[in-house]
């Protein structure tokens, strides 16, 4: 009996379930949405909050895992080269690379961020970076954040660590005053400039090699350093670049390790002859890594193609019996069609297309030659880290800011005078255009892909319009 009474309770609300109108039935299920989108408003809401001011969320998830995923493949190939701090991606060819802010705090609701925001490489370019990239890309302005002009208000100098990384610091008590640029010194905002341009400079050539040369050997040999000086008393280490300034730096090395009173003084072959500059492949294993560790290591380069020119004038079209029998020979006995008995003879002569054939020759009758080697062989910058890149083309302005980084006497500057072939003009970018109309634009495609690593990693924009 009882249960007959339960079935008939059961019944009757089934009855009424049934019976409930289709207008409560759309109340509750409206209810219900709401309550489902405003817990995911309350979601999207922490999210906004943990990534930080300023950050957006990404329209396109597909293209933000693609970028995420290039990210990482990129730094897990720089991660084998870089030290603690250094660049973690990579930027394409012929561009700077756009600096950080700063470093964000490392909390766990920043940790994606972090992880999107450490490369140096603004997010878009990154993305670029996983497609080929093309060589049309040309250097643009230096582009350095708020807060690392804050951080070189102060004066930077020379820093030498422990950890055998030298590096520009600031330092509140050394901030120069206003001095002419006769004297070597600098206006606090020049000083500045210079220093941004460093940093810029430096970071560009890790950016470099951690994307063309991060499988080369980490092992440090004589070799490597064949072409870098040694001046003990200032403690520099200066990689020779000939026909970008060598003589005269090498001039200013004796002068201020005391063996002579002025640069002046000092001819020629006697800044070349290895009587008083030391090379650093000269000393034991533990003295190379000492000096590599601890002193200022600088080197300055040139325009390659315009280089190139001036090496070409120097030893081959001006007299010089040496690079004329050693070079001149065999390049008429190879690339001219008809040889005079003469020209054989003395290798006097030698054409400015010839030299190109030379170059480009996979088989060429005698090996390269400094002068025209290309500049990241000379010095192994992907392997040396170099405190300071100066340039040729403003060689006046940056050596004299090294030299005082380096704490010389005010009146120690870097000579400008040209000792060999003085009547001739100095090499210059229209001089560079009129020997390069002498040959086909193949050639001059050709030698701009031979001096290509050293366009990139020294920022250099293409000579010749017609280049690709």
């Amino acid at each position: 009996m009882p249960g007959m009474k339960w079935k008939m309770v059961v019944d009757s609300l089934r009855g009424r379930r049934r019976r409930l109108p289709c207008s409560l039935w759309f109340l509750l299920l409206f209810a219900a949405g709401g309550l489902v989108l405003f817990i995911h408003q309350q979601d999207l809401s922490e999210m906004v909050l943990q990534q930080g001011p300023g950050m957006k969320l990404r329209s396109s998830p597909r293209q933000s895992r693609e970028t995420l995923s290039t990210q990482d493949r990129e730094r897990g190939k720089s991660d084998n080269y870089q030290t603690k701090g250094v660049l973690s991606s990579l930027i394409p060819p012929m561009q700077f690379p756009h600096f950080e802010a700063g470093k964000q705090t490392a909390t766990p609701g920043s940790r994606e961020q972090s992880r999107r925001t450490s490369s140096p490489v603004s997010r878009e370019q990154s993305r670029r970076t996983s497609s080929p990239v093309s060589r049309e890309q040309d250097m643009t302005v230096v582009h350095v954040s708020k807060r690392q002009r804050k951080l070189l208000k102060t004066t930077p100098r020379i820093h030498h660590t422990t950890d055998g990384n030298s590096s520009l610091s600031s330092s509140t008590n050394s901030s120069p005053a206003s001095f002419s640029l006769a004297s070597g010194f600098f206006t606090p905002d020049k000083w500045k400039k210079l220093a941004d341009v460093q940093i810029a400079r430096r970071q560009l050539m890790k950016e470099m090699c951690a994307k063309y040369k991060s499988s080369i050997s980490r092992t440090i040999t004589a070799h490597h350093v064949r072409n870098l000086f040694v001046e003990d008393k200032y403690k520099l280490l200066y990689c020779q670049v000939p026909k970008a300034g060598c003589s005269n730096w090498k001039r200013t090395l004796i002068v201020l390790a005391g063996l002579a009173p002025n640069a002046r003084s000092i001819k020629h072959d006697t800044a070349h002859g290895g009587r008083y500059l030391r090379e650093l492949n000269t000393f034991d294993r533990k003295g190379i890594m000492h000096r590599l560790e601890t002193y200022t290591k600088f080197m300055f380069v040139r325009e390659p193609l315009e280089r190139m020119v001036s090496a070409y004038r120097d030893k081959l079209e001006n007299p010089n019996d040496y690079y004329h029998n050693l070079f001149g020979k065999p390049i008429i006995s190879k690339y001219r069609a008809n040889p005079s008995p003469e020209a054989l003879n003395t290798g006097n002569g030698v054409t400015f297309k010839e030299f190109v054939q030379y170059l480009l020759d996979v088989h060429r009758p005698v090996g390269m030659d400094i002068h025209w080697d290309q500049t990241n062989q000379l010095c192994n910058p992907c392997l040396i880290d170099y405190n300071f890149i100066g340039k040729f083309e403003n060689m006046e302005e940056e050596s004299n800011y090294l030299l005082r980084l380096a704490g010389a006497p005010p009146n120690v500057t870097l000579p400008s005078f040209k000792d060999r072939n003085p009547a001739d003009k100095r090499t210059s970018t229209d001089i560079t255009q009129k020997y390069f109309s002498q040959v086909s634009a193949l050639e001059r495609q050709r030698m701009y892909d031979f001096y290509y690593t050293d366009y990139l990693m020294f920022n250099y924009t293409k000579p010749f319009k017609d280049l690709y």
